[in-house]
């Protein structure tokens, strides 16, 4: 589904993005893990088409999207759902709304399918009876589980996930990673997850990449990068600090 190859990207004389290759089968769930500010939000934005790359190229169903503008980068994003880090509501529209919002924009929806569709989003995360409310009135986990309906309620090939469990406490955290894992399972989309939550987030990945300073140096099965003998991968996963870092 999305091949990336050699992407790289500096911010003047800062590289972010060395080279970095990686391929994300479709249907599968691949977790990207490393440092804060080691480069995975900027990869999944480059992903998005957000940022173009310095060079490199990346691949989405067959088509190079680092060569596409305008429309036709807008079709290849019609195949995408993104929960955003936070969640990324919007304050001043009930969750009801923020959910429609993609099939207004985007899709142009008709009135009785928007309903059908939204309704159904809202139930899929299950937050029946919650669209009326606006997001300053529910919980943390739940304005998630809003986004994450969001994403669905256009029936994505793909969905992105950028550290979806930010600021909730472990029980939730472990909620809304099963709920990715169930709805996963019913619809059968791409799903790549950025994510700190070591090791939580391996009960649910198929695959698991390392990100480490602009570079993919581990990825495989989860199993695989918990029993790495990499040394760069065994201290993210203990948290220990890299010696040569404090330097």
């Amino acid at each position: 589904m999305i091949k990336v190859e050699g992407l790289t990207k500096s911010f003047g004389r800062q590289a972010v993005l060395r080279e970095l290759t990686i391929e994300v089968a479709t249907g599968t769930i691949t977790i990207i893990i490393g440092r804060s500010g080691g480069g995975k939000s900027v990869f999944l934005k480059h992903l998005i088409g957000l940022m173009r790359p310095d060079a490199g190229r990346i691949t989405v169903d067959g088509v190079e999207i680092t060569r596409l503008r305008g429309r036709a980068l807008d079709e290849v994003r019609r195949t995408y759902g993104v929960v955003f880090q936070g969640g990324a509501l919007f304050d001043s529209m009930s969750c009801w709304d923020n959910v429609a919002f993609p099939l207004r924009e985007k899709v142009r929806t008709p009135r009785d399918e928007l309903v059908k569709r939204v309704e159904a989003a809202l139930g899929q995360v299950g937050l029946e009876g919650v669209g009326a409310k606006y997001p300053a009135e529910i919980s943390g986990g739940m304005r998630k589980r809003v986004a994450i309906a969001r994403a669905l309620v256009t029936e994505p090939e793909i969905i992105f996930f950028d550290e979806p469990t930010t600021g909730l406490d472990p029980v939730l955290v472990n909620t809304i990673h099963h709920l990715i894992l169930d709805l996963h399972r019913r619809f059968r989309f791409t799903a790549v997850v950025v994510s700190h939550e070591i090791p939580e987030i391996f009960e649910i990945a198929e695959t698991v990449a390392m990100l480490h300073e602009g570079r993919i140096v581990e990825i495989g099965p989860p199993a695989a990068i918990q029993a790495s003998t990499n040394p760069v991968v065994q201290r993210f996963i203990r948290g220990e600090a890299d010696n040569s870092e404090e330097r």
